[in-house]
């Protein structure tokens, strides 16, 4: 019996783990964390039963016990919930689903409370990844990423893994261009919030729905493969795939490449994570190549989607500028979704913070969080 927590149970990757939980019989879910969906969290902590649940706010996690008290489920609040959901004693693996830089903290006390991470939480590595990645090894700890792509890499590299000498030319992450490739700057002026939610081929949750229209989550997840693989950023390579049938490729020293295919279905990660290195049946579409009439390639198009290439920017910059890279973008986000900014002014704001930001080169936690504080006012100050 595997024996799992969750942070973010109530989000898309959240939602979706506990789907693999119920198809199968031996994996037991003993603490999981939402924002503020306890309606939602209410029915997960009925039928799987955890031993620990945390909301964010403490008026939430009251209202909360009152609706489970007649459960064994002890109903916690704020960071210091979160991290006690992460370190939970009895768990073997700790899925990070949850959104934004509130998941540095948890995850660094639950590598060092000795958890394997299935990595959803991107934020995670492109902030600290310099700070994760030791720390993981120093306590012998797998991270196993839940994204689809680096999910695709980590396939790609099985039998590479672990030695010292693997012979890694390239790495192709592959992007399906979003609802809006083809467009030019100026259309994409026009865009509003319906249209960017209307992604062509997966099914994601507001944030990265957005931010994969932008182009600024592939920018996130070169960061990301950077940390991962162990890899510089001139051995990473986006290509856009727009079938979203190749998850991503390994190109080798002797010129092979290994690509990881299949249909756009989050579970298949998410489930190879959590049961890694064991393949389990997974029930669902599968791919007919018979009715594949191709597939295409073609270079991403960073005049018109900025945010990737302020993405290599911020990497290439590294210390502290991935950090506002990426707070930049979440609070930016967070303002096109209320309709307060248009669609480009995403681009405008990012651009802005790390136009204004002294870069710090090896930043500590407390840092990292003060910068994402800094880019938060700087933002408010001028949009």
């Amino acid at each position: 019996m595997k024996t799992i927590a969750i942070l973010g149970s109530t989000g898309s990757i959240g939602t979706q783990t506990l789907e693999v939980v119920r198809r199968n019989g031996d994996i037991r879910v003993a603490a999981i964390s939402a924002g503020k969906n306890i309606r939602l969290l209410e029915e997960q902590i009925r039928e799987f039963h955890p031993r620990l649940a945390c909301v964010w706010g403490e008026e939430d996690a009251a209202v909360l016990r009152t609706k489970v008290a007649d459960l064994p489920v002890k109903i916690l609040s704020g960071m210091d919930g979160l991290t006690e959901v992460a370190v939970c004693g009895e768990t073997d693996i700790l899925v990070t689903a949850i959104v934004g830089m509130i998941g540095i903290i948890p995850t660094i006390e639950a590598i060092k409370a000795g958890k394997d991470i299935a990595l959803a939480n991107k934020e995670t590595l492109v902030t600290a990844g310099h700070l994760i990645m030791p720390l993981a090894r120093e306590h012998g700890v797998r991270i196993l990423p839940v994204d689809s792509e680096h999910s695709a890499i980590f396939q790609c590299l099985n039998g590479e893994n672990g030695r010292d000498d693997r012979p890694v030319d390239k790495i192709l992450l592959t992007a399906s261009g979003g609802p809006f490739r083809g467009r030019n700057y100026d259309e994409l002026r026009e865009v509003r919030v319906e249209d960017a939610l209307k992604h062509p081929n997966w099914a994601m949750g507001q944030k990265i729905t957005i931010d994969s229209a932008s182009m600024v989550n592939k920018g996130l997840e070169v960061m990301e493969a950077r940390w991962l693989f162990d890899v510089s950023l001139d051995q990473i390579q986006v290509v856009v795939q727009p079938q979203s049938i190749i998850h991503s490729m390994v190109q080798y020293a002797d010129g092979a490449v290994i690509a990881q295919l299949g249909t756009p279905d989050m579970k298949l990660p998410i489930q190879f994570a959590l049961y890694y290195p064991e393949r389990r049946y997974l029930p669902g579409e599968r791919l007919d190549f018979a009715k594949i009439s191709s597939i295409t390639f073609e270079n991403p198009d960073m005049d018109t989607f900025l945010g990737l290439r302020y993405a290599f920017e911020a990497a290439h910059m590294g210390g502290s500028m991935p950090t506002v890279f990426n707070a930049a973008n979440e609070r930016a986000v967070s303002k096109f979704l209320h309709r307060q900014i248009g669609f480009t002014d995403i681009y405008d704001i990012i651009h802005y913070c790390m136009d204004h930001h002294r870069v710090i080169a090896d930043p500590d936690v407390a840092q990292i969080l003060d910068t994402e504080q800094s880019v938060y006012e700087m933002i408010e100050g001028r949009w």
